[in-house]
């Protein structure tokens, strides 16, 4: 069963193109599941019903996974099957069964301005450590970047002249992305006095952001470590994370009066619709417009 799950994923990175972290959301759904049914003394995949699923799926809302999560790991075992059964691994699909779960649409978390303020003034800019940090989290508000696509930019990623930042992005999507005055105000002071101070030859491989131990990328949690350290040397005590700063970055540009797909293009969205949940963010801004403007406000 291992060895259909190993293909299939090799299938979904090589020839669909996924993203690796995709990839390896399906790797873990797929392996707990495959765990599952074996405890439940199934040792063919061909035997699997759809009762095995549903109680499944009831097992796992038991133990407190969201909807989201629950979303997930239906399609993935849905695209599982549909592959087996196309490749006539299995005689019947037992997902056939399987309805989509609905996600209830969470409107993310958004620091004020203020706030983004304290957090960006936080860092010490004389200390190497620092500096790289201030240049982090500038260049996560100027941008609206994911981590993975933090971590992953370049140094010739980076056109200090046109103000921008070339991005890899989901599906391996290359975009755009406009760069701020301070942005590149810190993230040319890093490079110049910090940067090289991180360096290790064999190891940079031309990352822009480096570790202070080994000199190579920063890892994801490594960012989010950082975020929460200045949320907290800020006094910020609700959760912040990476994704909060790309929450903030598209709320600001909207509510300053940015278009709406000018917007989506920065963050990389395939469809409005996800950026369109900005819109309905800050209710208490929404309704101070009305009352500026509207005759009988």
């Amino acid at each position: 069963m291992e060895e259909f799950v190993k293909e299939y994923l090799a299938i979904l990175q090589y020839e669909k193109n996924l993203a690796g972290n995709t990839t390896d959301s399906y790797k873990n759904d797929l392996t707990k599941f495959i765990k599952y049914i074996k405890e439940a003394g199934i040792t063919d995949l061909d035997n699997v019903d759809a009762n095995n699923l549903f109680d499944y799926l009831k097992l796992q809302r038991e133990l407190g996974v969201d909807s989201s999560t629950s979303a997930r790991y239906v399609s993935s075992l849905r695209g599982f099957f549909r592959y087996l059964e196309t490749n006539r691994y299995i005689q019947k699909n037992p997902t056939d069964k399987l309805t989509p779960v609905k996600i209830g649409r969470k409107l993310p978390a958004v620091l004020s301005f203020a706030e983004i303020e304290k957090m960006l003034n936080a860092p010490d800019v004389n200390d190497v450590g620092g500096l790289r940090d201030k240049a982090i989290l500038e260049t996560l508000y100027s941008s609206g970047l994911r981590v993975s696509e933090l971590v992953n930019l370049k140094l010739n990623d980076l056109y200090f002249e046109d103000e921008v930042v070339r991005v890899l992005g989901k599906g391996s999507k290359e975009r755009i992305v406009p760069l701020g005055s301070s942005a590149i105000e810190w993230l040319k002071k890093y490079l110049l006095n910090s940067r090289p101070h991180l360096e290790k030859k064999s190891t940079t491989q031309n990352f822009v952001f480096l570790n202070q131990k080994r000199g190579t990328k920063l890892s994801r949690m490594a960012i989010w470590n950082i975020v929460k350290q200045y949320a907290s040397k800020a006094g910020i005590t609700r959760e912040i994370h990476p994704h909060t700063f790309r929450h903030s970055f598209a709320t600001h540009l909207l509510e300053g009066g940015a278009d709406l797909r000018a917007v989506q293009e920065m963050l990389g969205h395939a469809d409005i619709s996800t950026t369109q949940i900005y819109t309905h963010i800050d209710r208490n801004y929404i309704k101070q417009v009305h009352r500026d403007h509207h005759p009988r406000g």
